[in-house]
């Protein structure tokens, strides 16, 4: 703006239409003075990506270095947050502790104790119970060889008609094999008990969380196209060392939340 438009604006008589003016003018200033500090920060960008040093652009610029950031800053695009995610809200949401509480693992059943006291309405159904090849992943769990035979135990659980995880309980033979464990019915009072009744004592517990896509049974199962899984694997191991239960829990991500407990005492922020 040059000193006759300065001087334009304070000639007109009318005050209210000399600030209207004025407004108009500084608006105009405002938005070549945001252009120009882009175009002044590209320039420095490419300067330095020509290999110039931040001091050389001080020098021809006739600033200190600290300004020529301070200049960069100045023409970078305003912060705007990360969209969020956009996907339609899921059918229901289920809650998983990690570590399971023992008060809980020690009831009926971990599912449909958790389900409940979360007001949904449980379902389950024993999918299969007997031998099969042990995985590679089960088999390094229980110590034995990939494609050893192993005793299954496949569950499919519902929370309010909707699909959301599929467990399954592995054993090696000899643990499992001609004991409650591998009949074809559910386990009375609970599976913990009847594993203790065997003459296991139980001396520690891991529980390794992994996102990856379904295979297809798991997908057709808990009806999601295109979804992941998240699958937690415990591995519960006896005072002898010995692997005695590996639980496999494939849940549907986006129906599930996973509550990551501590222990008392121990919580930082």
């Amino acid at each position: 703006m040059d000193a006759r438009t300065l001087h334009d604006i304070a000639a007109i008589s009318d005050p209210l239409d000399r600030a209207r003016a004025a407004s108009a003018a500084m608006a105009t200033l405002q938005g070549q003075s945001v252009e120009l500090s882009r175009i002044r920060r590209a320039a420095i960008i490419e300067a330095q990506e020509s290999g110039m040093k931040q001091d050389d652009i001080a020098r021809h610029l006739g600033v200190t270095p600290g300004r020529v950031s301070q200049m960069k800053k100045a023409g970078a695009p305003p912060h705007q947050a990360p969209t969020g995610p956009i996907e339609p809200r899921p059918r229901v949401i289920v809650e998983r502790a990690i570590p399971t509480p023992p008060s809980v693992r020690g009831s009926k059943s971990l599912y449909l104790t958790e389900a409940a006291s979360q007001g949904l309405r449980p379902e389950r159904k024993m999918l299969f119970i007997g031998p099969e090849p042990a995985s590679e992943h089960v088999a390094v769990a229980l110590r034995v060889e990939p494609g050893d035979s192993v005793i299954a135990r496949r569950k499919m659980f519902w929370a309010n008609d909707v699909p959301v995880r599929i467990s399954t309980s592995y054993f090696r033979l000899d643990v499992a094999q001609d004991t409650r464990l591998d009949k074809q019915e559910f386990v009375l009072p609970t599976l913990q008990a009847a594993i203790e009744d065997l003459g296991h004592r139980f001396s520690h517990a891991t529980e390794t969380l992994t996102s990856r896509p379904p295979t297809p049974y798991e997908a057709d199962l808990l009806e999601i196209p295109g979804e992941w899984v998240v699958q937690v694997l415990r591995i519960s191991v006896s005072t002898a060392d010995v692997p005695i239960h590996v639980l496999e829990t494939v849940c549907a991500a986006s129906r599930h939340v996973f509550v990551i407990g501590q222990v008392a005492g121990f919580d930082h922020f």
